[in-house]
């Protein structure tokens, strides 16, 4: 983008760059405006944007809104993250989209998971706020993310793929609107649980995950996991509105669209994966693969 940007680059800003040109302003030039001009013409706005941009959002300040790890960084720690991946499905995304657009405005400072772009600043667009809050992969966890020493990582990787070397396929049913707040208190998060379909499934390899981090002395997860994705957050303890917002977004829904569906979305399980550092390993294989 800043390549683009000196191409650009207005007559005086070339001139300045150049030690052996003159300081002196041009003259004006008396150039015959029928022949073809050398000046580049100014340059497209969507070339100003990388094809993976996000726009104008890529300059958004977040300040203060910007998520902070739970842990303190040390010398050799790098973070450890076992999760099962998620792919909202097309048909779905407008639908939360919607949702989304009716509660952010009672709810203030929403951010979108990961991306920390202020959920208010994209409500004025249906494409953009479907394209920042949903076009990414979101992961159910099945265990804590904690800090590790350089020398667990290879032990984690195989247990893990040992205990995990083949695996069936199942469905996971995302059917209910959550909120959850972090140990600390310090985020608010807006999530899609899991409390049917594939909630068995899930919770054997939340156990198995746990007897690999009692190995490694790692803290396991909680007594009773609830298993989900999460959409949204907020700084602080935003509990009690975020669930009485909800609360009444879900009954309207029901009164004015006539609606009691069982499910938000249902997604197929498509492996385990975890994240040691800014390294991503698969885990799991399918028995019919």
């Amino acid at each position: 983008m800043e390549a683009l940007r000196t191409s650009y680059g207005d007559t005086y800003s070339d001139l300045d760059s150049d030690p052996d040109s003159d300081r002196t302003p041009p003259p004006p030039s008396n150039t015959d405006p029928t022949q073809p001009s050398n000046l580049l013409p100014p340059p497209l706005l969507s070339l100003l944007n990388p094809p993976n941009s996000l726009g104008t959002f890529d300059y958004l300040e977040h300040g203060m809104a910007s998520r902070v790890r739970s842990f303190p960084h040390g010398e050799g720690n790098y973070a450890l993250h076992v999760y099962i991946p998620v792919n909202i499905p097309p048909a779905t995304k407008k639908e939360l989209a919607q949702f989304l657009k009716r509660v952010t405005p009672l709810v203030p400072g929403l951010h979108v998971v990961n991306a920390d772009v202020p959920l208010n600043n994209l409500l004025r667009d249906d494409q953009k706020l479907e394209q920042v809050a949903f076009e990414r992969e979101f992961h159910i966890s099945l265990g804590r993310t904690v800090p590790i020493r350089v020398h667990q990582k290879d032990s984690i990787l195989a247990m893990l793929r040992q205990k995990f070397q083949t695996h069936s396929r199942y469905w996971i049913d995302f059917n209910k609107w959550e909120v959850f707040v972090n140990d600390d208190r310090t985020r608010t998060f807006l999530s899609i649980e899991v409390t049917a379909g594939g909630l068995a499934e899930i919770t054997k390899q939340i156990q198995a995950v746990n007897r690999i981090y009692k190995l490694h002395n790692l803290p396991e997860f909680y007594k009773d996991p609830r298993p989900h994705i999460s959409i949204a957050w907020a700084l602080g303890d935003i509990g009690d509105l975020l669930k009485r917002v909800v609360a009444a977004e879900m009954k309207r829904f029901i009164v004015v669209e006539g609606s009691s569906q069982k499910r938000i979305f249902t997604s197929k399980f498509s492996g385990i994966k975890c994240r040691i550092g800014n390294k991503h390993h698969k885990i799991c294989k399918f028995q019919e693969e």
